[in-house]
């Protein structure tokens, strides 16, 4: 009689142990992919700051509205295609984070229904 209870009881306290192992994997995958979105808007931030004044010491020395205009043109452009590109990156990682971070879990699941 108490035998049943005792297994149902062990079988309960696994499947818990294996959801806490998921959840934590699950976390780690979470952070370590924030971590690496973290760094590239840093390094993203760093270079378009870096990008701007370059433009502003370049817009200050202009010898003509002409010339100044061109600088302004030619910066616009390029910090636009830069940050598409890096929007596009960062897509591509934020799906990688989800898909990686859910992994764990999704296994868990499985695991239990076969």
């Amino acid at each position: 009689m108490f035998e049943p209870m005792s297994k149902a009881s062990q079988d309960f306290q696994r499947m818990g142990k294996d959801n806490f192992d998921a959840a934590i994997r699950s976390y780690g995958e979470l952070n370590k992919g924030l971590q690496a979105i973290g760094a590239r808007v840093t390094d993203y931030s760093k270079r378009a700051f870096e990008d701007a004044t370059r433009v502003f010491e370049q817009l200050a020395g202009a010898k003509s509205l002409e010339h100044a205009f061109e600088i302004q043109s030619q910066y616009a452009k390029k910090a636009y295609d830069t940050y598409m590109t890096e929007a596009s990156k960062l897509g591509e990682m934020y799906a990688a984070l989800a898909r990686n971070a859910y992994k764990p879990i999704e296994q868990a699941v499985a695991k239990k229904a076969a």
